[in-house]
């Protein structure tokens, strides 16, 4: 096996999100988000799960920093939940939610950790979602009020600040297939959530580079990797109308100022796209000062024949409702293992091909790996750890897709592992765990995996052999 070198600068991280391991739904404040609500409603989530304690983080903020220094990451990514430090999401902000991530931001430092602090990670406050959600336009001026708060409380001891995580998440399986909150299946709304995160994020932004000119500004896209079945022009298209509801909805605006004119003709029979207004895109296109990349498995679809039995798997959750708008007429299809608990498929290549190919199309534009990481079914073994052999190898093997995409001119920076912690998986509740330390959700107590030993051996080195 090659080995790999990383360079001294290169940052080594964890990434979790705020409603996924903080708990303390009820405490010192906080309003309800629109996950809050989703999973107290039946039916919704695995077992019923919920967040309200999640990992507890709210109470063991300092045990789960030491366990990131120890680990001797660089950088820590976390979100900030709207909800908490703006009850409602609009007007008087919650000083006891400010001084808490506040506590986290100086606890970072004092630890020599780079804080990277996401605005949004899905938990929208509930009652912007009862006037609209994202599909309206208040909701993207309502986060340009809520980012102005935050980045002032928080200042520039914030390393990086994140607009949002993974927008084709929230709108497509939050307003189009109904898997993620807040449940809806409306496929124009879906499309108005989709330009309005856009609207968000370019606000969100300009408020950053206000307040907070010395921080980086960055913004976190689950790209997909989307091959077709056969080298039929008709794949080719099925290729090239999920690459646009995929990737170029927020490539465009964000990266190029203006919405792809493929996405619009494709989606013409869905909306008319008039809630676009002038002046909107050129405002989503704020510069960036590095781009995440999600990444966790590839896509493979085909042009449906119009017969033959739809298939749906596409690795998004099972809904009778799509998320892919206006594309009824493409398969996508199960791909052979091997697979992760989440059942999605393993292929590292794939993350060397899609980081080259933003480095070809974005040549100025750094990158970043903000998420990265798999869910296993891990067992603790008898000597009281967890033999997590797959996390190992297929961190990785990730990660050598990492020096690859480097090594043929990708500038990539570091690297976020998906998970720190076992957490609430959303709507598969605490049934798949992702974290590099095990959490046992009866004590709260944490141990390090051994694929958290890896990392760190990783960290401190920055060799992978």
């Amino acid at each position: 096996m090659t080995s790999h070198t990383f360079p001294e600068g290169f940052v080594w991280g964890s990434a979790t999100a705020a409603y996924q391991i903080e708990g303390a739904a009820t405490e010192d404040g906080r309003g309800p988000s629109i996950w809050d609500t989703y999973s107290h409603t039946p039916g919704r989530t695995y077992n019923g799960d919920t967040g309200d304690v999640a990992a507890d983080h709210y109470h063991r903020w300092q045990q789960d920093l030491d366990h990131i220094a120890e680990l001797g990451l660089g950088a820590y990514r976390f979100s900030i939940s709207w909800p908490r430090v703006q009850p409602g999401g609009a007007g008087r902000f919650n000083q006891a939610g400010l001084d808490f991530y506040s506590r986290l931001v100086d606890g970072l430092l004092e630890r020599g950790v780079r804080p990277v602090a996401t605005m949004y990670h899905w938990d929208l406050p509930q009652e912007l979602e009862d006037a609209g959600g994202w599909p309206v336009r208040e909701t993207a001026l309502r986060f340009e009020e809520y980012a102005a708060g935050i980045v002032a409380a928080l200042g520039d001891r914030v390393h990086t600040w994140t607009t949002l995580n993974e927008p084709w998440c929230s709108a497509y399986l939050g307003y189009a297939s109904g898997v993620h909150a807040p449940g809806r299946t409306e496929p124009a709304a879906a499309l108005a959530a989709v330009h309005h995160l856009n609207l968000a994020h370019g606000l969100a932004g300009r408020v950053v580079r206000e307040l907070a000119p010395t921080a980086e500004l960055s913004v976190t896209l689950n790209l997909h990797v989307i091959r077709p079945e056969s080298d039929s022009p008709a794949d080719a298209d099925a290729v090239r109308r999920i690459d646009a509801l995929a990737n170029r909805s927020f490539l465009g605006p964000m990266l190029n100022g203006a919405y792809p004119a493929d996405l619009l003709a494709d989606t013409a029979s869905v909306t008319d796209w008039s809630f676009v207004r002038d002046g909107d895109e050129k405002v989503a296109g704020v510069p960036l000062d590095v781009l995440g990349v999600n990444y966790y498995s590839s896509t493979l679809v085909r042009a449906w024949d119009g017969h033959s039995t739809r298939s749906d798997a596409d690795g998004h959750g099972a809904s009778a409702h799509s998320p892919w708008v206006g594309a009824g007429d493409v398969d996508f299809l199960p791909q052979p293992g091997p697979h992760t608990a989440m059942g999605w498929n393993i292929d590292p290549a794939a993350l060397t091909g899609l980081l080259l190919r933003l480095n070809q199309e974005y040549p100025a534009q750094p990158l970043m790996i903000t998420e990265n990481g798999a869910a296993f079914d891990d067992v603790v073994s008898a000597d009281g750890r967890v033999h997590d052999e797959r996390r190992v190898d297929y961190l990785r093997r990730h990660i050598a897709a990492v020096a690859d995409a480097r090594e043929q001119g990708a500038d990539v920076r570091g690297y976020f592992v998906w998970s720190l912690l076992d957490n609430f998986e959303w709507g598969y509740g605490y049934d798949r765990r992702f974290g590099i330390i095990r959490v046992d959700y009866d004590t709260q107590e944490r141990t390090w995996k051994d694929s958290a030993h890896w990392y760190r051996r990783l960290a401190v080195t920055g060799r992978l052999d």
